[in-house]
């Protein structure tokens, strides 16, 4: 077969037997490049949708059938494959210089260092690698038509610009070890030119001029540094880089490291390297708010008084949804108001783009100002009223829940026993009870509290799974709820929207939709806030469509006396932006850094990443509050008068900077949090700003430790982002970061991913830890009902463990074969392998795999009609499953048992066991397993003649059934789980 080239790095380039070959359609470059990267399988309508976007589902298959086609002939016959769903790559052997230069740098890894570090030996490789790069990633390509292909492309040569930078940053370090000076200066200059603004790169070149006898050179880099940091950010050089320049100038740069000799390390042939895969409450209204009236919403503010006066015993929700700028956060701060004014207790958090990644965002938000106000000598904000609610009544095992999103409750309470297992018996449910219990703490007073929680369009998982927890139990608390969210961020299947509609069914919710004013409203409003601009009500109300806070930006952006101009084409971005432009310059830079750090920021980081003094800092916040740009919080912390004004001054800001600021944020943040408990600092925060910043292999570090904390407490899909994040920074641990991205992905069901994930763990697991990783992918085979698979992997555990190894985990492996077995229809090898499981438990005295063995032996006994039998064994299982920390044990446990009450006739028995497996599994996240134990309840309460309840398990049960497994295939084994 004919030889393919593809090269990616710069212009695109494909030759084929070493001759360039010509396409006529961009697509289909476009398409040969997405498909080189990702040389798995696609879906055909996925692929199109991604390159014609404006076309229809027909006209868009018809334009990539005829792409294919024209791809095909170019790069001739049996390169590119396609069937009726799927296109993609028939094999892989093509050459992409991506992937080469993955390979050369993650060979790197193999000579005995740490992965950021370099030897000798790593320069050839580096060397090479570094020539790879003629340019950006499809340098002067793009689709003008199609701006889904086009951020894919961005994101993608972000990331080839980061690896550049840090093979370039590798490359400078290996050569300055072998004291090639003229080298090193080439890749440290080019390393430079990816980021003028990174002063330790413009510090290995002063040191590297100054080596070498350059000494002029290095002293007028140094020029250079305190140039490009003036120009584009108003600040003096870090302390460090000073420190460098001082040194060469008074000749006591330290000398440079001995000349290093290298290794012989095994070197793959370019042209055939290795086959393992490459490692490759609201914060309130704007200042000028407090005297705006509250125009137009008279019905929506009559309607949250009757929704806070009818709350005596019993909770509810009211949802306050609309577009941006319509007024939801003001008539939520109405309400604050009012309630305080009545002595109520209100505890506020709020959700916010940047930090869609961290778990539980808004609650903790709002604890931790709960908390600040608790403590002796706090200092309340301006326009704050001391709260009601207080912790001291809250029993101490449910603090001790809630320290694990809040440390500094064993601050306030040294004496707080440990929380129980992570994974342990009801955990989750009790982690869940623990935050409810303190926010209901906080939230009491003589009279109803109030939990308000604005932007929630922006809410992580975890957060969605502490309200819906919270909501569906206000029965007997008297606590008003109010969810602020941007109405067109918020679809219509989303699980906001049906948490609402169940909250309204049930009688305990109301949603209010904030339309725009008309005219006569918008004359009210003029004429309050400015009397002279009366007469221009009308055109105002033309030219705004009635959004109030357009009106009000308008009338702020323009001067009493002024004429009032056509609306520009930016609308609410150029009335901001007027606003923004007065402001001073050490203002503007402390409020392009408080940009970055988000919404709200503290001064301390805010102070710190922008490089300004104490005084300085303080004199900006003063005159930005002044200009009602950001007002006060509580304390230290301040926030941006809405979003909008955050979302122009960071879009303002130069790229370069932002990315030096992000970089600062982040290395502030984490020396902040140095000397903490490792679920303490805010890891995700930490690693987002350090990944913007160009820090990659610090934000890997960090998305380990955030994905570790995530997990800690039963947020899998933010943990699973985050470990996602740290693999594709290269991390070094890519086995156990994938192994937990399987794990995970089997929870959620994903099973393809999952199965993915495991296999790239097993090719990068030292060899005597694949056989665990080669368990997991039987485990999941098992899951989706291909039993065959699962023996061949299961016995391919067996072999690597060996029978020396560890009894309890050989006892695990037999449950797991008895199980394949038993689905095979092999009966008699099923009940030898539970029997040699029990055996080898017992040997090991392990309670994990006792409980395991039993349940697997009460289950074969309950096939064969041993109904006493398999009784004995599964309640054997069940009382050592309570005691375990992880709750599989516990569920699988409880659901047999359960199946064998059933078989007896002891309905109710089997539905309370049921109940209970339910419960823990759906706060584990198991969602197969979630779904098999909603029917098995459902078949059970049909049976006791509860028809209603039964038909309401059903539909849950088909709803998470048909999201197991691979979108829109039908997979028959996954529907027929019963038991396990």
């Amino acid at each position: 077969m004919a030889e393919l080239r593809i090269a990616l790095l710069g212009p695109p380039r494909v030759e084929r037997d070493g001759a360039p070959i010509e396409v006529d359609t961009r697509k289909a470059i476009a398409l040969l490049a997405y498909l080189a990267i990702h040389p798995g399988r696609h879906g055909r309508d996925a692929v199109a949708g991604l390159l014609w976007p404006e076309y229809d589902t027909e006209h868009a298959r018809g334009a990539l059938r005829r792409t294919l086609s024209t791809l095909n002939k170019a790069v001739g016959p049996g390169w590119l494959a396609a069937d009726r769903t799927t296109v993609g790559f028939a094999r892989t052997s093509f050459w992409l210089d991506v992937a080469r230069f993955g390979e050369l740098v993650a060979g790197c890894g193999d000579h005995g260092h740490a992965p950021a570090d370099a030897c000798p030996a790593c320069v050839a490789p580096l060397e090479e690698a570094a020539r790879l790069h003629r340019g950006d990633f499809l340098a002067g390509f793009s689709l003008r038509d199609s701006p889904s292909f086009d951020d894919w492309q961005y994101f993608q040569a972000e990331r080839l610009r980061r690896e550049l930078a840090s093979t370039l940053e590798r490359l400078a370090t290996a050569q300055i070890g072998q004291h090639r000076w003229d080298e090193a200066v080439d890749a440290a200059r080019r390393f430079l030119a990816l980021d003028p603004l990174h002063e330790p790169a413009h510090r290995q070149l002063m040191r590297i001029y100054a080596w070498s006898g350059r000494r002029g050179a290095a002293l007028r880099q140094f020029q250079a540094c305190q140039r490009v940091l003036a120009d584009e950010l108003g600040v003096e050089p870090l302390e460090e880089t000073v420190a460098v320049h001082e040194a060469i100038q008074a000749g006591r740069l330290p000398p440079p490291p001995p000349v290093a000799t290298a290794p012989a390390p095994a070197v793959d042939n370019p042209e055939h390297p290795g086959s393992g895969p490459a490692k490759a409450a609201p914060a309130g209204p704007a200042a000028a708010a407090a005297v705006v009236p509250l125009v137009g919403r008279g019905q929506e503010w009559a309607a949250l008084l009757d929704a806070y006066a009818g709350v005596a015993t019993d909770g509810r929700l009211v949802v306050i949804e609309g577009e941006a700028g319509i007024g939801k956060t003001r008539l939520a701060a109405e309400l604050v108001g009012h309630a305080r004014s009545l002595g109520a207790a209100v505890v506020g958090g709020r959700c916010y783009e940047e930090e869609a990644a961290v778990a539980y965002g808004p609650f903790i938000e709002g604890l931790r100002r709960v908390l600040a106000a608790d403590r002796p000598g706090a200092q309340v904000a301006a326009g704050d009223r001391p709260r009601v609610g207080s912790l001291a009544g809250v029993p101490r095992h449910w603090l001790a829940e809630a320290s694990r999103l809040l440390p500094e409750l064993v601050e306030a309470h040294p004496d707080l026993p440990e929380p129980g297992p992570l994974d342990g018996p009801a955990a989750g449910r009790q982690f869940l009870e623990g935050v409810s219990q303190v926010l209901l703490a906080a939230c009491a007073g003589p009279v109803p509290g109030l939990l308000v929680l604005d932007d929630l369009h922006w809410a992580d998982e975890a957060s969605l799974d502490v309200l819906a927890y919270l909501i569906h139990r206000l029965e007997g608390r008297p606590l008003l709820v109010v969810a602020c969210w941007r109405s067109e961020q918020v679809p219509a299947d989303a699980r906001l929207r049906r948490l609402a509609a169940e909250a309204r069914r049930t009688g305990h919710g109301s949603l209010l939709e904030l339309r725009r004013l008309d005219a006569a409203e918008v004359a009210e409003l003029v004429s309050a806030v400015v009397p002279g601009r009366a007469g221009a009500a009308g055109l105002l109300h033309e030219r705004t469509e009635g959004l109030p806070f357009l009106v009000l930006e308008y009338l702020a952006a323009v001067a009493d006396d002024g004429e009032l101009p056509a609306l520009p084409p930016g609308g609410a971005r150029d009335l901001l932006a007027a606003r923004v432009r007065g402001v001073g310059d050490t203002a503007r830079q402390v409020l392009a850094t408080a940009a970055v750090l988000g919404r709200s920021f503290d001064v301390d980081t805010a102070r710190a990443a922008s490089g300004r003094s104490d005084e300085e800092a303080v004199a900006a916040l003063e005159e930005l509050a002044a200009r009602g740009l950001v007002h006060e919080v509580a304390g230290d912390v301040y926030d941006f008068g809405h979003g909008l004004v955050r979302d122009l001054v960071y879009s303002q800001t130069s790229l370069a900077r932002r990315r030096l600021l992000h970089r600062r944020v982040g290395e502030a943040l984490a020396a902040g949090a140095r000397g903490r408990r490792p679920q303490e600092p805010p890891a995700a925060s930490i690693a987002r700003h350090l990944e913007l910043g160009g820090s990659a292999a610090e934000a890997a570090g960090w998305h380990r430790l955030a994905g570790d904390q995530a997990r800690a407490v039963f947020a899998n899909h933010e943990a699973l982002v985050h470990y996602r994040a740290a693999v594709g920074l290269g991390h070094p641990d890519t086995a156990g970061l994938q192994a937990a991205v399987g794990d995970l992905e089997t929870l959620l069901g994903n099973y393809d991913a999952a199965l993915a994930a495991y296999t790239v763990a097993a090719a990068a697991a030292p060899a005597a830890e694949r056989w665990g990783i080669e368990q997991k992918l039987g485990a999941v085979c098992a899951r989706r009902g291909d039993w065959d698979a699962a023996e061949r992997h299961l016995a391919g555990a067996q072999a690597g463990l060996g029978t020396g190894g560890d009894q309890a985990r050989r006892a695990g492996l037999a449950v797991d074969r008895s199980l394949v077995a038993h689905r095979q229809g092999r009966a008699g090898a099923a009940q030898q392998l539970a029997g040699e499981a029990l055996e080898l438990a017992t040997e090991a005295a392990d309670a994990d795999a006792l409980a395991r063995a039993h349940g697997m032996l009460g289950m074969l006994g309950a096939a064969r009609g041993d109904h006493d039998g398999a009784l004995r064994h599964l309640e054997q299982s069940l009382a050592l499953a309570e005691a375990l920390p992880d709750p599989s044990a516990r569920v699988s446990a409880l659901n047999n048992l359960a199946l064998a009450h059933r078989a007896t006739g002891e309905v109710d028995q089997a539905i309370a066991h049921t109940r209970a497996a339910l419960e823990l599994c759906a706060r584990q996240g198991d969602r197969h397993r979630e779904a098999a134990l909603h029917n098995n309840l459902a078949d059970l309460l049909h049976l006791r003649g509860h028809h209603a309840e039964a038909m309401d398990h059903l539909k849950r049960a088909v709803a998470i059934f048909a999201e197991v497994g691979e979108p829109g295939t039908l997979e028959p084994e996954i529907w027929k789980l019963v038991s396990w």
